[in-house]
């Protein structure tokens, strides 16, 4: 190793890098080629739960704490499944490993153990360890050894620290694969097809949104990452699949915060032949699909707020939440004089919007939307601000839109698609 890159070692890592140096001495690998194993820890643990008899168990995973008793060492080991604890006794292991491990093995190094699993006397399943070896030194300390990474900024700029050390981050990753394997399995088993449509576009659309921007040098072309796959999706219902679906990767070139993300995933799925009930249908399914695998329930708890997902599902109109809310009525206030009268006949605090529905939408965001914690179809939006969505036969300035919200965030959008190409091209213009 090179003396510049030594010098930029803290003094932990000058100590690791020193006892790998030491092991090496000692004619052992402290990064060997292969790593055998027959069980991760989950299914050591859950093979003696079953009452089988597990001996002769090789496992492989992170040292994430080790405790030294004289000849008696405690410690754990976790790999991507679970935690088990390790039982070492010197005269099992032999001196010479025994005081290798305690010497030179640090937390963070990945090691492989092997014996028989029992439970110890306080009940704990553990590895009864005839075996233990170095499978890959580490050279960089864990962070925060025993209370988990606190440091925000650490924690999603580093994200594989944060797993590392929380395991509630870790659960949340594990949660999120069975949501998509759920979602998929519901819209398979419901007659959709998962596509794949392009995510370099010659021209982005699907939402109102800022792209990101780059140049095709063969073609000496501007291109953008797509904000949304709608266009793309609709395209392949007038090519005559009846139902589609795609899990995708879309781009928005605007601020971040909570809710919002330059780089995000959505599911966009269409069916022919239906309407935004038919959509409010498929939703709350989807989601009860989705909590069963996640969390073997429908009575979920997020932030505070015990939430049932069992359908069906409130159903309320913008109109009436945002006249519950604030007292505004929308259908009274028809045009925007009226409406901003009202609003400041009222005293609400809002912001200025320069057309009549996206200050009703200003309304309904700032009072209505944050008392809706139960899982909420609100539904019959304005048309200024559903541009592609069919209109209410009893009132042309409101379509058939429903957004759906729980926890006061919002989970999904559809409406019923506006097929009439006269009246498309007329709101266009």
């Amino acid at each position: 190793m090179s003396n510049d890159l030594l010098a930029r070692f803290n003094e932990q890592e000058q100590q690791r890098y020193q006892k790998m140096l030491r092991l090496r001495e000692r004619g052992i690998e402290p990064y060997p080629r292969r790593a055998a194993r027959t069980h991760t820890a989950q299914q050591a643990i859950d093979a003696f739960t079953r009452g089988e008899t597990v001996q002769g168990a090789r496992l492989a995973g992170r040292l994430v704490s080790l405790r030294d008793m004289g000849k008696l060492t405690f410690g754990h080991l976790q790999d991507g499944s679970a935690k088990i604890q390790l039982m070492i006794r010197k005269d099992v292991v032999g001196a010479d490993a025994y005081a290798m491990l305690l010497k030179d093995f640090d937390l963070g190094d990945f090691i492989g153990a092997e014996g028989d699993v029992i439970k110890t006397k306080t009940g704990e399943i553990t590895l009864q360890v005839a075996r233990v070896e170095l499978l890959a030194k580490t050279l960089s300390p864990l962070p925060e050894k025993w209370h988990g990474l606190k440091d925000t900024e650490t924690r999603y700029r580093q994200r594989y620290l944060d797993l590392l050390s929380n395991e509630e981050a870790r659960q949340i990753f594990v949660a999120r694969s069975r949501i998509v394997s759920a979602m998929r399995k519901f819209l398979d088993e419901q007659g959709f097809l998962e596509v794949e449509t392009p995510v370099l576009q010659s021209l982005y659309g699907g939402a109102a949104a800022e792209p990101f921007i780059t140049h095709h040098n063969k073609l000496d072309q501007d291109m953008y990452l797509r904000i949304a796959d709608e266009l793309y999706l609709k395209r392949l219902l007038v090519g005559g699949f009846d139902r589609v679906y795609e899990i995708s990767k879309d781009f928005r070139n605007e601020g971040i915060d909570i809710k919002h993300n330059p780089e995000f995933t959505m599911m966009e799925c269409y069916q022919a032949y239906g309407d935004y009930t038919t959509m409010m249908t498929l939703v709350e399914g989807l989601y009860a699909a989705c909590a069963h695998a996640a969390q073997g329930t429908l009575q979920i708890s997020y932030q505070g707020n015990a939430l049932d997902l069992t359908p069906p599902w409130r159903r309320a109109t913008m109109r009436d939440l945002i006249l519950e809310a604030c007292g505004v009525d929308i259908y009274k206030e028809t045009d925007m004089t009226s409406l901003r009268a009202r609003i400041e006949e009222l005293n609400l605090q809002v912001e200025r919007h320069p057309t009549w529905g996206k200050q009703v939408d200003e309304l309904f965001s700032t009072f209505a939307e944050p008392t809706l914690i139960q899982p909420t179809f609100v539904i019959d939006y304005p048309e200024e601000i559903s541009p592609l969505a069919k209109k209410k036969p009893d009132n042309p300035r409101i379509v058939e839109r429903f957004e759906a919200f729980a926890a006061n965030m919002e989970l999904g959008n559809a409406f019923t698609e506006l097929n009439d190409p006269l009246d498309q091209y007329a709101r266009f213009m």
